[in-house]
């Protein structure tokens, strides 16, 4: 017996940990939650990588702006020279030095290729802008994943405080029902009844609860958080505020990444256009450079000494092919532009009609909420009137089951109109670029 309540008490005890475990309330801020994001969120460590890349290439082009330096150093055997006859008879041989190294030092400056390395820069930087740009697209992604998640959760407890006030209320219900009960005024199946209402709001608090702790779990992903954390909202949503929709309009051209990184797409391909069009000049190039060798083997017999030399001038070159070939890659590179530039008239059409769109149901979750909240305020004043009737015995049973579920609906859509209200707003600035 003393072993079963030592197991028992065991089990109680684990229970409790493991709940405390499961029950860690973090309280943020939606700014909070959002600098968390964008400091811990994975895809946006993968992208600042990208932005780092794309620097790295600006710095190794401009790299190749420089001279290229080449220093280079041999050693080898040498064996005697024989001499043969135009008919490959031997006439003899003479003794060289059995040893022989030399050292050389080169260097080289492209001086014109049609400003081909000055062109190659300017390309590796827009690509740079356009990784950054690629990051704020992430970034915008980011915040309306967690501002989505945000509400979701709001939400979440405006609901459970719905179902929890409408427990209360089922609980005092049922509390007057058993006086009424113990008076002999209703049969025992008005208390199953109320029993059951308050057992079905219990799995709908329980529900919602379950859902609050995936998206915590879901969220803390994204935060960088522990994954038994329970995320609630603190403090007040600023109130949104909404301007014109010209103003979004405007807004989006300057701000949308998508619309930017278009752009910036043209101006890539036009960059690349150019840099085609250097393969039409030739390659000038100086150099300049000193040798160093032994032994001297131009003169009879060999010298066991080192000659230097040195040389510098200027190189000259052209393929001559680039006469056919070019005039075609620049079609094509053309061609490019011409994509791109319809690919960003598409973007602003598609930027524009997603913005008024999301203006339009801005508006109309407004309206949504205003009729909630006023269908709120009548649900709750015809419970508190059958209610009364149900206790002096005005209103059956029916009545008194529909106006408590017509109460609880409409406090749950009031509850989700003023999410969706939120909702629609922040998908307004992302749609504009101002998230």
């Amino acid at each position: 017996m003393k072993f079963k309540l030592i197991i028992s008490c065991c089990l109680y005890l684990l229970t409790v940990i493991a709940y405390g475990q499961e029950n860690v309330v973090r309280k943020l801020s939606i700014p909070e939650a959002l600098s968390l994001a964008l400091e811990n969120h994975q895809q946006l460590k993968v992208g600042r990588a990208k932005v780092q890349l794309s620097e790295d290439k600006v710095r190794d082009a401009k790299l190749e702006q420089l001279p290229t330096i080449e220093f280079s150093a041999n050693a080898y055997y040498l064996s005697n020279a024989i001499l043969l006859s135009p008919g490959f008879k031997s006439e003899g041989s003479f003794d060289m030095p059995p040893f022989g190294n030399g050292y050389a030092l080169q260097a080289s400056q492209l001086l014109y290729k049609g400003g081909v390395l000055k062109k190659s820069v300017e390309m590796s930087d827009l690509q740079a802008q356009l990784a950054e740009l690629d990051l704020e697209k992430d970034k915008q992604s980011i915040r309306f994943l967690v501002i989505s998640n945000y509400l979701d959760i709001l939400k979440l407890l405006n609901q459970k405080k719905v179902l929890l006030q409408n427990k209360s209320l089922a609980e005092q219900r049922l509390a007057n029902i058993t006086k009424l009960y113990a008076e002999n005024m209703v049969t025992r199946n008005e208390i199953i009844r109320a029993q059951l209402q308050i057992k079905g709001l219990e799995q709908n608090i329980a529900v919602v609860e379950n859902n609050h702790s995936i998206l915590s779990n879901r969220m803390s992903y994204a935060l960088g958080l522990p994954h038994d954390v329970l995320i609630e909202p603190a403090g007040n949503i600023p109130e949104p505020g909404v301007m014109a929709l010209a103003d979004y309009m405007a807004l989006a051209q300057k701000n949308n990444p998508f619309l930017l990184a278009a752009e910036k797409n043209i101006s890539i391909a036009e960059k690349h256009v150019d840099i085609i069009k250097t393969e039409r000049y030739p390659a000038l190039s100086a150099f300049a450079g000193y040798n160093l060798a032994r032994p001297i083997t131009q003169v009879l017999p060999p010298v066991d000494m080192y000659s230097g030399v040195w040389q510098a001038g200027v190189a000259l070159s052209y393929n001559i092919d680039n006469l056919f070939k070019t005039g075609q890659k620049i079609k094509t590179g053309r061609t490019q532009a011409e994509v791109a530039r319809n690919t960003l008239e598409l973007s602003r059409q598609n930027v524009e009609m997603d913005i008024t769109a999301a203006y339009k149901q801005y508006q109309e979750a407004v309206k949504q909420a205003k009729l909630m909240e006023k269908a709120q305020q009548l649900a709750n004043e015809n419970y508190k009137i059958i209610e009364a009737k149900y206790l002096n015995q005005l209103a059956i049973t029916a009545e008194m089951t529909d106006a408590a579920a017509a109460k609880l609906d409409a406090g749950m859509q009031y509850a989700n109109a003023q999410a969706g209200v939120l909702f629609q707003y922040y998908t307004l600035l992302k749609t504009a670029g101002a998230l």
